[in-house]
């Protein structure tokens, strides 16, 4: 199964423990992940269900390529990491 983990400054916000989910490729992964969790999908996604521009997620430590589709494949015991993007200067 994958390990779906989001950094600690976004769970003040909302409740997005570590979960564990089935999916083949990013999107289908946070689908599963979100269908437990509804309220951390506004957080990350914006409504075309892209990924927001402050956020970004890895996959085993590599930054997701597909920011629009999230169609990036998943191995079934990979480790998703989420975090909000640092900006400014």
């Amino acid at each position: 199964m994958i390990t779906v983990r989001f950094t600690r400054n976004l769970q003040r916000h909302v409740a997005c423990p570590t979960l564990r989910v089935m999916g083949a490729t990013v999107r289908e992964a946070m689908q599963a992940y979100f269908h437990r969790y509804p309220a951390v999908r506004g957080y990350v996604l914006d409504d075309q269900g892209r990924l927001r521009q402050h956020m970004a997620i890895f996959i085993d430590g590599r930054q997701l390529r597909d920011a629009t589709g999230l169609s990036d494949p998943v191995p079934p015991d990979a480790e998703i990491d989420i975090i909000q993007s640092l900006s400014g200067g």
